[in-house]
This record gives C-alpha cells, sequence and structure tokens, in this order.
C-alpha cells in the first residue's frame, strides 16, 4: 500500500472534476423529464453507439476480465462472439418496437400485453439486477483505490459515489451519455498503454507471453464439447447471447438510449457499433491478463505478496502470521486474479502515468453506474410512482422523484458493492446474479413479443413455473446428504437459457393447449 504522488492525485482530481462540471453545462438544459430521460430524441447515433459501448465495457471488464484470463484462460472471451447475433436481432426487431411505441419505460409493453403483474414482475427484476451491477462495479473502483492508497474499501465507494451521483442528477441521460463518449476513448487508451508498460517490462517481450501463454493453456475458449456442467465454449456462447438479447431487448439502459437517438436508424446504427468497438476490446483485455499472468510467472515474488494481502483479508481481524502464511500457501491464480492489475499499477506503471490509468478505470466504472441510476430513477418514476402512487404528478413533482431515485439507487448500488467486498471474482458474482434476475424477464418479454395468442392465464402458470426452475438451479446445489440426488447439474451460467426457454416454451404450450380445447 501506497499513497499516490501529488501529480497522480492531480489528474485523477481534473478528470473528476470534468465529469461534475459536464453534469453543471447539461443542467442548463436539463428542466423537464423528456429531457432527462430521453434527452429530447437529440444525441447522434454515433455518440449512442459509444455510450452503450462504456456502459458494456465496466470495471467489471476492466479489472475482471484480465483477473479472469490471469486465474484461468479466455473462456469468457465466448461472451463477446455472441454479441453479432443478439445484436442483429435487437437492431431488425427490438428497437423499431420500441421507438414505436414511444413509451420510454422497457417494461410499459408487459402490462398492455399481459396486466399490472407483468410490468411490475420484469420492473423488480431489473432493479435487481442493476443494483447487482452497480454494487460489483463499485467493489472494482474500492479494488483498485486500494491497492493504491491504502484506504478501506467501503470509504473509497462512499467518496466515488458522491462524484457519480452529482453529475447524473445535475445532467441526467444527456450528462450521462456524453461523458461516457470522453469515458469510453479514455478507458480504451488506458488499456493499450496498460498492455503496452506490461510488454516492455517483460523479458523477451510478446515472444515469452505467447509462450507462457500456450504452456498454461491461457488462450483456450474452453473445450468445444457439448458439455453443459462446466464452463464450456457452448455454456458461455448461450450464456453470451441470451444476456445480450436481454441487454438490448429488456435492459432499461439501454431501451432507453433508443428514444435518444433522432432516428430508429441511428438508434439502430448504434448497436452495430457498440458490438464492432466492443468485441476488439474486450479481447484486448484477454490479452492483457495472459500477459500479466507471464509476467508474474518471472516475478514470482510479486506474487507471494498478492497471496499474503488475499488472506489477510479472508481470514479473521487478528489472524496469525502463521495463519495468513499457511491460508496463502494454498491460494490459486484464481484467487487473486482480480487484485493482479491493482498491483501492476502500483509496482510498475510511472509516476504521472498511474493517474491516466487511475482515471480510466473510474471512466469504466462511472459510465455503467450513472446510466443504471439514470435508468432506474426512470423505471421507478414511470413503472412505480406514477402507476402506483400518482398518474396526475405534476412536471416539477416528476423532476423531483427522478432525482431523489437518483440518489436512492447511487447509496443502495454502494451499500451492494460494501456487501461484495472479499468475494472471489467479480466477473463470476456479476455474471451468476444477472443471469438468476434477468432469466425471468427475457422469457415473459419473449413469450409477449412473438406468441401473440399468449393471455394472461398462461403467462401468470409460465412464469411461476419458470420462477420455481430458476429457484431450483440457483439453490439446489446447496442440497447435500440424502438430498443431493436433487441437485441442478447444469453449470450455473445456464440459469438464463433455461429458465428464459422454461417461461417461453411452457407459455407457448400451454397458448397451444387452450387454443386446441375451445
Amino acid at each position: 500500500m501506497k499513497n499516490l504522488p501529488i501529480f497522480d492525485l492531480a489528474v485523477i482530481a481534473i478528470y473528476l472534476l470534468g465529469m461534475i462540471l459536464v453534469g453543471f453545462y447539461f443542467s442548463r438544459k436539463n428542466k423537464s423529464s423528456d429531457h432527462f430521460t430521453k434527452a429530447s430524441g437529440s444525441i447522434p447515433g454515433w455518440a449512442i453507439g459509444m455510450s452503450i459501448y462504456a456502459t458494456f465495457l465496466s470495471s467489471n471488464t476492466f479489472l475482471g476480465v484480465p483477473g479472469k484470463a490471469f486465474g484461468g484462460n479466455w473462456n469468457a472471451f465466448v461472451f463477446s462472439i455472441s454479441m453479432p447475433l443478439a445484436a442483429w436481432v435487437a437492431s431488425k426487431y427490438f428497437v423499431p418496437f420500441y421507438r414505436n411505441t414511444g413509451e420510454i419505460s422497457a417494461y410499459t409493453n408487459l402490462e398492455n400485453r399481459f396486466g399490472a403483474w407483468a410490468r411490475t414482475y420484469a420492473v423488480v427484476c431489473f432493479l435487481l439486477t442493476q443494483l447487482a451491477r452497480m454494487g460489483s462495479i463499485f467493489f472494482g473502483i474500492a479494488l483498485s483505490l486500494q491497492a493504491l492508497t491504502g484506504y478501506p474499501m467501503g470509504m473509497i465507494m462512499v467518496i466515488m459515489g458522491i462524484c457519480i451521483i452529482i453529475y447524473t442528477v445535475l445532467g441526467g441521460i444527456e450528462a450521462v451519455i456524453w461523458t461516457e463518449v470522453v469515458q469510453g476513448v479514455i478507458k480504451t487508451l488506458g488499456a493499450v498503454m496498460i498492455l503496452y508498460l506490461i510488454i516492455d517490462g517483460m523479458p523477451g517481450g510478446v515472444s515469452s507471453i505467447i509462450e507462457i501463454g500456450k504452456a498454461n493453456d491461457k488462450f483456450s475458449l474452453g473445450t468445444f464439447d457439448f458439455n453443459f456442467t462446466e464452463s464450456s465454449f457452448w455454456v458461455i456462447l448461450l450464456y453470451g447471447f441470451f444476456i445480450n438479447l436481454n441487454n438490448f431487448g429488456m435492459d432499461q439502459n439501454y431501451v432507453q438510449r433508443y428514444h435518444t437517438a433522432r432516428t430508429s436508424k441511428e438508434a439502430s446504427s448504434s448497436i452495430w457499433l457498440c458490438v464492432f468497438i466492443y468485441v476488439p476490446a474486450s479481447l484486448l483485455f484477454f490479452a492483457i491478463g495472459s500477459a500479466l499472468f507471464a509476467y508474474y510467472s518471472v516475478n514470482p515474488e510479486f506474487t507471494e505478496v498478492l497471496k499474503q494481502q488475499v488472506a489477510v483479508e479472508r481470514l479473521p481481524v487478528g489472524s496469525t502470521l502463521a495463519q495468513i502464511r499457511q491460508l496463502a500457501a494454498t491460494l490459486t491464480p484464481a484467487d487473486y486474479g482480480d487484485k493482479v492489475m491493482p498491483h501492476f499499477m502500483v509496482t510498475k506503471i510511472p509516476v504521472g502515468l498511474v493517474g491516466l490509468i487511475v482515471s480510466a478505470i473510474l471512466s469504466a466504472a462511472m459510465s455503467t453506474i450513472s446510466s443504471g441510476m439514470n435508468a432506474s430513477a426512470t423505471v421507478f418514476s414511470v413503472d412505480i410512482y406514477k402507476r402506483y402512487f400518482r398518474n396526475d404528478i405534476t412536471e416539477k413533482e416528476t423532476m423531483f422523484v427522478l432525482h431523489t431515485a437518483t440518489v436512492v439507487f447511487g447509496l443502495l448500488g454502494m451499500g451492494a458493492g460494501i456487501a461484495m467486498i472479499g468475494v472471489k471474482s467479480i466477473l463470476d458474482v456479476w455474471w451468476q446474479l444477472s443471469g438468476i434476475f434477468a432469466a425471468g424477464m427475457l422469457g415473459l418479454f419473449l413469450l409477449g413479443f412473438i406468441s401473440k395468442q399468449s393471455k394472461n392465464h398462461e403467462a401468470i402458470l409460465a412464469t411461476i413455473i419458470g420462477i420455481l426452475v430458476i429457484i431450483w438451479m440457483t439453490f439446489s446445489p446447496m442440497l447435500s446428504g440424502e438430498y443431493e440426488y436433487l441437485r441442478n447439474p447444469l453449470h450455473y451460467n445456464m440459469i438464463i437459457v433455461v429458465g428464459t426457454l422454461t417461461i417461453f416454451l411452457v407459455g407457448v404450450l400451454l397458448t397451444k393447449i387452450r387454443r386446441q380445447i375451445k
């Protein structure tokens, strides 16, 4: 642990101040709920595409992906490979659908199709997903800055969260999008800089990294066997397709951006711009993880430091040095992978560049958190407050609700991040939680979108069955002893796949049975 030099602190402070000033700049125009949530449909498609890219490229990517590649291989990159197919579906079907409805909320249509319960259920799933996402990203911020400063992770989350809340409340979705454009550029350049510094400090350069990576199976995409009990190529491909389908089709973060575009064509093109940038960018982060593995393989003394740090975090306060060393000796690269990037920054990045790299990581986190806050506030205002409490709310009251909800969801996200301190892998936690929460609402959405004959009763029964399947798949691995045979045999990333298909197929089957009976 060490304190940053004044110059690096100044760079970070200037960046944070710049983001807040952007919020103040756009607050001049941010006088209506339409502008706060849609930017009055004035944003060019390229800016929206960069914004969506910046939301995808969160601190989970910046820290979690290199950590994942360091501790394992490139299996998680298959998630990115699945994006083009999901983007094709979204640009062809979802964008025109949402633009034609004109509804700012992604979930209003569910009430029109199946009733208020469907809308409320999807909103609850979305808000839980957002808390999981924001929590994991707040945790990513704190993980990096703790390595640099030694301050408690909780304190770091609170300070950074306040900065994010200020510019999000002030500027609305327009400030979110334009800050994300800047943040997308900063964090991409930061990643390129990190990879260059690793290669520059590696004896033998790129050839040594490739040689060590091949020897340790670091470039594998996972087994191509049709094995759904482990993280195979096909499991991640299916998981990625369904999650990205949910992102582009049901996630308020993205649906809301479709309404900020000037035309439907620009809204569709923004999705493809995001994909064309994100896929190679994610590959860059996997390359960083493999390069770090090679670097730390030839510098084992740094690995011991990381093991000691993780052991201290996992053991109770007051543990002896012998206990710390005993636990540290059992740790594998997967246990400390998320700490490698921050450690490299502390020890090997020159003074002056550290501030830029930290700003890049903050960019990665702030872009996703700010959009999550704005989207959550929008959903709360439209789908909960106006729907159940005051439908005749004035414009002034609407702005008050939007601002208040933004602050509240920001604080809840910080709380979720504090609760995640000590987890093994940021990426694993986020993937598992998002798969659980997203499965139900995606299945329900597809049932309403594709099966035009399905009615309320089929949707309710299909959703109940789907939820029971999701609960079983999620919690049955905890069963032991005589009930062990009831455990879910599939990999946990299959939860969203099976849960979504269960709701959709059961709904279609029930609809077919009803029509035959009649």
